[in-house]
This record gives structure tokens, C-alpha cells and sequence, in this order.
């Protein structure tokens, strides 16, 4: 059964006599204090990493270093407001965690409100059969763990459920090799095009879609002498069309009610061969993409790198979406090192 014993972070912050300190500065650090603030909880002050302290403000608040802090108050709650991924900065959060309490609320990067304890509560029947319909233990292991995360913003949770690499995954999950067809949605500048070819020397045919125009450009380039790799500045969409499309020329380009037209389709209607793969890392579009890959989920039953963090209820709807379209599917499900839950992936094989 799937064990959730978390408190909601926000709860906790709010009933905490300590100081709140704000780690970061950004779009994510301006949500958080938001979110905060419509709980009762007040920034007490806001901090950055020692190569980002310029004498600057933000927020209202001056950006001092970390020693600052603690010279100004003898105990504190740290609340992580940016996105770690390096190695090095992983490490620092961890050290940090275990010196004071640390906290990591998340904040969806596509749709509205929180993962609250509330949230799972409302929709545990769905997470309980996404539950149960994991394939193998380790998933499920991780799968509470990432539950328990997003509830609470504790991230020994996160750190403990990272202990299967990316090529564990394409090695013995996805079983990518050189006569694989995959398509790569949301191809960014053509990192896990690199990241496919890399391990498997090389494969079949590679299909590339991004709609973003800057991040196309640099794909177009990243590409242009790996043989095999055909790209496409599109975006998925369960349909052919156009959507307004928010441009970052980054990661977080996404699907919005502000930004410029850009074209879509469904992937059933662009590629008419026996795909292998199909990668989703489309901004909280994941859903509608698999809805325009019907046809070719039914058909071919290629394997999935689905990533389901950028929306709140990603965690089951787009799971039950896939056992929707075929049943046989085997789901499992993998976190890479990150914090916040980002990189927190379905992987489907039959």
C-alpha cells in the first residue's frame, strides 16, 4: 500500500516560530514567497549563493550571503527557491539540509494550485492504482518517495531515490539500441539526442521536434552532423494546428495565453513508420501529445519516456492515460538527481 505520512510544508512553515529564509532569486522564488504569504508566513530574508551577492535587492528585501544569515539569527528555516541539477550545488543542498531545516516546497511549472496533502488525499484512489500498477519494487519505492516530497519539501526524499542512473534506464528498462526509431519531443537543443546516440552508438532514425524558435536553432546545429536525425520546429499536440507558444529560449518554453503562434501536431499524422521510442519533455503538454499518438501507441507499442513533473496531477494522469491506450503496457518510474522532483519520469515497456 502506498504509505504517505507527510505534512504539508506549507502547514509547517506556517506553525514554525523560526525565521524564514528565502534561498534564491527568480520566477520560482517570487511564487514561493507568494504561496508563503497567502499562509500567513512572512520572508524574514532572502539569500544567494556568494557569486550572485552584488549589494542588489530583490523582492524588497536585500540579497545577503548565507554567513550573514546566520550571523543575523541563531536558527532559521531555509526555503529552496531555485532548480539544482550540477553535481556540486546537489552536494551543498545536502550539507545545508543537514546543518538547518531545509525545505523544497513545489510549485507546479504548468497549470495552478499546490501538491497538497489535501491534493493526494482528493485523488488517492488515482494514485493507488498507479501505485499498484507499477512493475517493479525500486518504482514504487521512489514513486512514494516523490509523493512524499512534493507534500512536504523535504529532500532527503529526492536524495534517496536517485540510486538508478540514466544508463541503468536506457540499459535495462528502455533496452535503447541501434535499431531503435525514436521520436524526441520537446528536443530542447538536442540533449537527449546526444544522450540516445551516445549509448547506443548510433540509432536507426531519430525524429526531433521543438517548437521553440531559439532552442530549434541551437537543435538544427547540435544535429547537424549526427546522420539519421530528421528535425521538425513543431510543437505536439493531440491535432494538427496552431497554439500560442511562450518562448524562454530555454526549458521552460511551454504552451500559454502569451506569446507567439507556432505550429502542432500529433505525432500519428508526422510519422507514419514503426517507432521504437517516444520521449515526452513538453512543459505540462505531455497529455494532449499522447492523445495525438493514439494510433501509433496502439499499433507499435513503442517504448516511453514520459516525464510527469510538470503538472500536479502528471503523477496519474498520464499514466492512466497510457494504460488507456494499451494496457500492456509495464510502468516504471525513475527520478534523476534534481531538485526540486524535476526529472521524475515514466518509463513503459511491453
Amino acid at each position: 500500500m502506498l504509505e504517505i505520512n507527510e505534512r504539508d510544508v506549507w502547514q509547517v512553515l506556517a506553525e514554525s516560530d523560526r525565521p524564514t529564509v528565502i534561498y534564491g532569486m527568480g520566477n520560482g522564488a517570487q511564487m514561493i514567497i507568494s504561496a508563503l504569504e497567502q499562509r500567513g508566513v512572512k520572508t524574514s530574508d532572502i539569500f544567494a549563493s556568494d557569486g550572485f551577492v552584488r549589494g542588489h535587492s530583490f523582492m524588497g528585501h536585500k540579497v545577503l550571503t548565507y554567513s550573514q544569515i546566520c550571523e543575523k539569527y541563531d536558527d532559521f528555516n531555509i526555503v529552496l527557491a531555485f532548480a539544482v541539477r550540477q553535481p556540486e550545488m546537489l552536494y551543498r543542498i545536502r550539507e545545508l539540509s543537514r546543518e538547518r531545516n531545509l525545505f523544497a516546497p513545489d510549485v507546479p511549472i504548468a497549470g495552478g494550485g499546490l501538491f497538497t496533502r489535501e491534493f493526494f488525499e482528493e485523488n488517492r484512489e488515482k494514485f493507488e492504482l498507479v501505485y499498484e500498477r507499477l512493475t517493479d519494487e525500486e518504482s514504487k519505492r521512489v514513486y512514494g518517495n516523490i509523493i512524499n516530497f512534493k507534500i512536504s519539501g523535504k529532500v532527503e526524499y529526492l536524495y534517496s531515490s536517485t540510486e538508478y542512473s540514466k544508463a541503468n534506464i536506457f540499459k535495462d528498462i528502455l533496452n535503447l539500441n541501434k535499431d531503435d526509431i525514436i521520436v524526441d519531443i520537446g528536443a530542447y537543443d538536442g540533449d537527449t539526442v546526444r544522450e540516445f546516440t551516445e549509448f547506443t552508438g548510433g540509432c536507426k532514425k531519430i525524429y526531433a521536434l521543438e517548437p521553440d524558435g531559439k532552442n530549434y536553432r541551437r537543435l538544427v546545429k547540435n544535429t547537424a552532423d549526427m546522420p539519421n536525425v530528421t528535425t521538425y520546429n513543431l510543437g505536439a499536440w493531440s491535432c494538427k494546428g496552431n497554439l500560442i507558444f511562450s518562448e524562454t529560449a530555454g526549458r521552460n518554453s511551454h504552451i500559454g495565453s502569451i506569446g507567439k503562434p507556432v505550429e502542432v501536431t500529433d505525432i500519428d499524422s508526422l510519422i507514419n513508420e514503426p517507432v521504437t521510442v517516444i520521449k515526452m519533455d513538453i512543459e505540462g503538454a505531455e497529455l494532449k501529445a499522447l492523445e495525438g499518438c493514439e494510433r501509433t501507441i496502439r499499433r507499435y507499442a513503442p517504448k516511453l519516456y514520459i516525464c510527469a513533473y510538470h503538472r500536479n496531477d502528471d503523477l496519474f494522469a498520464l499514466p492512466l492515460k497510457i494504460l488507456q491506450l494499451n494496457g500492456d503496457y509495464k510502468l516504471h518510474f525513475r527520478h534523476s538527481p534534481y531538485i526540486p522532483a524535476w526529472e521524475s519520469n515514466f518509463y513503459c515497456t511491453v
